[in-house]
């Protein structure tokens, strides 16, 4: 009877125990869920972490600009009161005053800005202000979380949040800006971040940063048919920007090493291959159409029909890319490429010269020079041709070399310009007037083909 009532006390005993890790089990698994269902309707608890740090660490950094024409932001790049933003928001501004995260006014002295890259540096007489950290711009992966902070519609600092979409994008806005100021220039580099963060008019010149906090680029223009924020956004890349900013604090202007070589303009750059027989999805590098004589590209060796597919070792995969990765150069400093001739892949060194800005040397080239480099031969518009198709301007190509850039583009002979950059060409002289204008920015030729239609042609001669 005893031994009978040991054995009833211990298997109750298992059986309390079992009773209990199931209750214990069941409340864990529950919880688990519970956990599980917050997470999925939240999101991840730890990205969200991250953004409260990215923003908590990079807020106090970025400032209002304000001038009596617009207003912007700005990125506080170093203790001592120096500013980065966009030409855009301080260009013709006469007067331009800073406003501190926590309202405190200051008048701001411009250091330096740069059409071409949309960049400026002002600089503030304050001391021991909170600053950003810079990140890599190269390390940015499609894909990654980003924070965007600035000053939209003129509200107090704001976060948004959203991903890297793209990278090395050309949308064309800084040479349209040219353009509309008239302001010439030695070529625009456009290689945005693109990002889906929201941005709105007041952002610009305002900060991209990563999860950690770090900037990666400066805010720049939106993609937009209302002129606020329909979904896409582009940055300037922080590795670009440093180089920019540091020749303002050290030169008060930017000294940018030139390669002098000419390429397909980005919006044209597939139409161009095509028409040269060759498929865009093989060219993985930049197409060269001419070396500029004396240049650095010269001297290493380079030739039109090469592919330059690496700098310093670095991947190039379009136009876009390419330019700023020279443009973060000083005249000087030498680059290593890799490009294809002939199918096989070769290597060179290249040592960058200085941009020569003098209107003298452009201007002392002879018309017959100029038009070599085109490949073309002009003639004015007869009285009678201008009558028949209504045309107030235009010159006929009477010539096409192959080998010239208007060979390369496709532009048959019988065709009438009427338009380059927007200016009217009343005779061959005002082509090679327009031409030296744009210097190695973007050319836009708008023409009437032989068969009556209206037609337009894109071309850079290089960085």
């Amino acid at each position: 009877m005893k031994k009978s009532a040991t054995l009833f006390l211990f298997i109750l005993t298992w059986i309390i125990i079992g009773i209990g890790f199931y209750f214990l089990n069941r409340n864990s698994a529950e919880e688990a869920s519970t956990t599980s269902r917050v997470t999925s309707k939240h999101g991840d608890m730890s990205n969200r972490a991250d953004f409260v740090n990215a923003a908590q660490l990079v807020t106090p950094a970025v400032v209002h600009i304000r001038t009596a024409s617009g207003l912007g932001s700005g990125v506080i790049i170093a203790a001592d009161g120096y500013i980065a933003t966009n030409n855009h928001v301080i260009e013709n501004a006469e007067a331009i005053t800073v406003i501190l995260p926590d309202r405190r006014e200051f008048q701001a002295k411009l250091v330096g800005r740069d059409p071409n890259t949309d960049l400026a540096l002002l600089k503030i007489n304050v001391n021991k202000l909170p600053t950003v950290k810079l990140g890599n711009s190269d390390e940015v992966l499609v894909g990654e979380w980003v924070l965007a902070v600035g000053y939209p519609f003129s509200l107090s600092t704001t976060a948004t949040a959203g991903i890297v979409s793209a990278k090395g994008r050309n949308i064309g806005i800084i040479e349209a800006s040219q353009q509309a100021a008239a302001e010439q220039a030695s070529g625009a580099i456009e290689s945005f971040i693109q990002t889906d963060a929201a941005i709105n008019p007041g952002n610009s010149g305002g900060a991209l940063v990563n999860t950690r906090g770090e900037l990666i680029g400066i805010n720049a223009a939106i993609a937009s048919m209302t002129g606020s924020y329909a979904g896409y956004a582009f940055a300037i890349p922080v590795n670009l920007a440093k180089k920019i900013l540091d020749d303002f604090k050290e030169f008060g202007e930017v000294r940018r090493g030139i390669l002098g070589v000419s390429f397909p303009s980005p919006s044209i750059e597939d139409q161009f291959l095509k028409q040269q027989g060759i498929k865009p999805g093989s060219v993985n590098g930049v197409f060269i159409t001419d070396i500029q004589g004396g240049s650095a590209a010269a001297a290493a060796g380079l030739k039109a029909g090469d592919i330059i597919q690496k700098i310093d070792g670095q991947q190039i995969y379009s136009s876009s890319e390419f330019s700023e990765r020279i443009a973060r150069r000083r005249p000087g400093d030498e680059v290593k490429l890799t490009y294809l001739r002939n199918g096989k892949a070769q290597n060179t060194t290249a040592k960058l010269k200085a941009e020569d800005r003098s209107p003298d040397l452009a201007a002392s080239q002879s018309l017959n020079e100029m038009y070599e480099k085109l490949g073309a031969r002009f003639t004015p518009l007869s009285p009678a041709l201008k009558q028949r198709l209504q045309l107030n301007a235009g010159v006929v190509v009477t010539e096409v070399s192959r080998n010239g850039v208007f060979g390369q583009l496709g532009i048959p002979p019988g065709t009438i310009i009427v338009y380059i950059n927007g200016a009217e060409i009343l005779s061959p002289n005002d082509i090679e007037t327009a031409l030296i204008e744009a210097g190695r920015s973007r050319i836009q030729i708008l023409a009437i083909a032989p068969d009556g239609s209206k037609v337009a042609f894109n071309f850079s001669f290089g960085a």
